[in-house]
């Protein structure tokens, strides 16, 4: 564009007004620099834009042709500017959580109720990976913000309410722990009635039967594995599962005992419809929480969860 911004809107203004006087008001400028404007955009683009008369002025042809698109043009503008003062009234925004399909289910969509009746302007994205991809994904700043179950290498910083920590080795990534969980094993009665026909005892219950775990990129699967191998604990024959819905339900149909986590299936279990394994030794608690990276520029959808979460 060979002309500047100022020169098309004086353009535009005196072909709105059909008057040099009218338009001179308008912009709260002089008669001549109208003039002297337009007279110097009509010499830039070597054509007449204005038919001049003693009622006022009207547009050429050409005039006419250029008037359309600094119509649509100057219209645009004024569509953007309505749309930013909406967006700073309202708080519109955008938010990318990323979360497994598992945590985002049960935890992060019960938790976003709240929050979208608080913030009903600002527009959320959920991004399905693993904790592993997640916190990757934050690295990189592709994620505003994860859901996680803590890793083995996420550290307390301080203890305190609220407590946040960091992954050891790093000191961008903040992580803020929402609440515990607990792994258990779980079977319907007829599949442990089964296994006591066949004579398998109640502490070799995990040695002799199907276990169902997730796979091994997912973070609740290798605590599990370290804590069978703490335990020495052998298993002979293992079915792995993409997410922990398709582990709940196969459970379910008697096909072996599966690893899940308790208050995802505390309405099965209250119902009988799944039993819970006892084990000698328990599986210590974990907890899930809320990590970001703090080399992200944090935006005000962002500070808006963030706060939301540390009520």
């Amino acid at each position: 564009m060979e002309q500047n911004l100022s020169s098309y809107r004086i353009f535009y203004a005196v072909a709105n007004n059909g008057n040099i006087s009218r338009a001179a008001k308008e912009l709260y400028i002089s008669q001549p620099a109208i003039s002297k404007s337009i007279q110097k955009l009509e010499e830039n683009l070597d054509v007449k834009l204005f038919e001049r008369s003693s009622r006022g002025v009207t547009l050429t042809p050409e005039g006419e042709l250029l008037y359309k698109h600094v119509k649509s043009a100057f219209e645009t503008l004024a569509i953007g500017e309505d749309k930013l003062r909406r967006s700073i009234t309202l708080g519109l925004g955008n938010l990318t959580i990323g979360a497994s399909s598992t945590l985002c289910k049960y935890v992060l969509l019960p938790y976003l109720k709240d929050f979208i009746k608080e913030y009903p302007h600002i527009n959320i994205s959920i991004a399905c990976h693993s904790t592993t991809q997640t916190l990757r994904l934050l690295e990189e700043g592709k994620l505003d913000i994860g859901l996680i179950g803590r890793p083995e290498n996420v550290k307390h910083t301080h203890s305190g309410s609220p407590i946040r920590s960091h992954l050891a080795g790093s000191k961008n990534i903040d992580f803020y722990p929402l609440q515990k969980i607990e792994d258990i094993f779980v079977a319907t009665h007829d599949y442990l009635h089964n296994l006591q026909v066949r004579g398998v005892n109640r502490q070799q219950i995990l040695q002799s039967s199907t276990l169902m775990l997730l796979d091994k990129e997912n973070i609740t699967r290798q605590y599990i594995d370290s804590y069978l191998q703490d335990y020495r604990i052998l298993l002979h024959n293992i079915i792995e599962v993409s997410n922990m819905d398709l582990l709940i339900e196969m459970a379910k149909t008697s096909l072996g005992v599966g690893c899940v986590i308790r208050s995802f299936v505390k309405t099965e279990l209250q119902a009988g419809i799944l039993m819970e394994i006892p084990l000698k030794h328990p599986i210590p608690k974990r907890e899930i929480g809320f990590a970001y990276s703090k080399n992200l520029k944090i935006s005000k959808s962002l500070a808006h969860f963030i706060e939301f979460f540390e009520k």
